[in-house]
């Protein structure tokens, strides 16, 4: 039991999540062998890639030769618990992801879709990012981004306060 407790106190996983679409050109980012050896030598030992309805299979690897542990997933009813666990969650840029991964105060590197039209996920995530609360990539910079990134250089997102426009719209609709 004190072993177990110890192996789930010394990973640091990195939880990567494309949400409910096809981004496979994420998953391609995080599988190449530059980007895993950049988790790695930034301390991370497990990396988990939830895959969606992408046809991209990543490579998995059981990390016996002093790498990540890689493995992946398509589907889960709900990812807060993989959220929780990570030590850096690498995400769509979907706002639901992105907020939920704040809320937790994890580091979080959003990956921006190009090939979506009208992209206003960009839009949030750019904003997101000048306010220093996440980083902001594109498949083509990821490992950049990782090898750069200082999660010490983030400021915590504190969730703003609703109260005054419920009032407000309570008020003029009669309420």
């Amino acid at each position: 039991m004190a072993k177990a407790y110890e192996d789930l106190r010394s990973r640091r996983t990195v939880f990567v999540t494309v949400g409910t679409t096809c981004f496979d050109s994420l998953v391609r980012a995080v599988d190449t062998r530059e980007v895993k050896e950049e988790l790695f030598k930034k301390g991370s030992t497990h990396l988990l890639i939830q895959i969606g309805r992408g046809s991209y299979i990543p490579t998995k690897s059981t990390g016996e030769d002093r790498s990540l542990v890689v493995d992946y997933f398509t589907f889960s009813s709900s990812i807060a618990d993989y959220l929780r666990s990570a030590s850096l969650v690498i995400s769509h840029a979907g706002s639901g992801s992105i907020f939920e991964t704040l809320r937790l105060h994890k580091p979080l590197i959003v990956v921006v879709n190009e090939d979506l039209m009208d992209n206003h996920q960009s839009e949030l995530a750019e904003e997101l990012a000048e306010r220093k609360h996440l980083f902001c990539a594109i498949p083509q910079t990821l490992f950049r981004t990782i090898s750069d990134m200082n999660s010490g250089s983030l400021t915590p997102y504190q969730p703003g306060d609703a109260t005054p426009v419920t009032k407000f719209v309570n008020s003029f609709l009669g309420f």
